[in-house]
């Protein structure tokens, strides 16, 4: 299986050399999706030897996956791996995915980080169930942590769904895009690791986004 893990970053020159150094033990290919850093984020990750896609300016998390995803497809991959380049996921976790997927012949695999939350903020916790649950019913299916971007994709769904959100509401769109193309969606434990950094999550805007994006599929079903 060829496999490319997909790293979207913003200012993670803090993180990013020691997340390759161990990434680079899996012997996978690594993309890492540079979104208008102002650090040195990108030259750090080419200096490790993974692959770099550089934005001018910052376009979104949303935008960075769409690009690896593209440069996955355009190279011919089987699947690929999104993880978060600010040591939040355990690279020690890529083998879980590799082999769940190859036991189960899965095309979709999301992490599961509720079943040990320790140390999520009590805000994420609730809205991350809340959300979770609303993806579960539209997709008709268990996903108990909907908006971990610790992922497990084929290319074979990359082929057959289009994307085209920019933001953080990109990880509720694949699962359902790929719900509604009969794609089966398993879910992982994987390690829940929470540091110091502030999140680029914001909780208000985000959370408005993601309701606006909820709202939008609501009305493509009623059209």
């Amino acid at each position: 299986m060829r496999l490319c893990i997909i790293i979207p970053t913003f200012n993670e020159e803090a993180n990013i050399t020691n997340l390759l150094k161990e990434l680079k033990l899996n012997d996978c290919d690594i993309l890492v999706i540079d979104d208008g850093s102002e650090d040195l984020t990108a030259m750090l990750a080419k200096n490790e030897g993974a692959f770099v896609i550089s934005h001018a300016n910052k376009e979104g998390k949303g935008k960075s996956i769409r690009d690896g995803f593209d440069f996955a497809l355009k190279n011919n991959y089987d699947a690929v791996i999104t993880m978060d380049g600010d040591g939040q996921h355990s690279p020690d976790d890529i083998f879980k995915f590799i082999n769940c997927a190859r036991n189960f012949e899965s095309d979709i695999i999301v992490g599961n980080r509720m079943i040990n939350p320790k140390g999520m903020p009590i805000i994420r916790y609730a809205t991350n169930k809340i959300m979770s649950k609303i993806i579960s019913a539209f997709c008709h299916q268990d996903i108990p942590d909907s908006q971990c971007g610790f992922r497990f994709i084929t290319c074979r769904v990359l082929k057959d769904v289009f994307l085209d959100c920019s933001q953080f509401e990109i990880e509720s769109e694949v699962l359902i895009k790929a719900s509604k193309n009969a794609y089966k969606i398993l879910s992982l434990p994987v390690q829940t690791i929470y540091q110091t950094k502030k999140s680029n999550i914001n909780p208000l805007w985000d959370t408005m986004r993601f309701f606006k994006f909820i709202f939008r599929q609501l009305w493509n079903l009623k059209s």
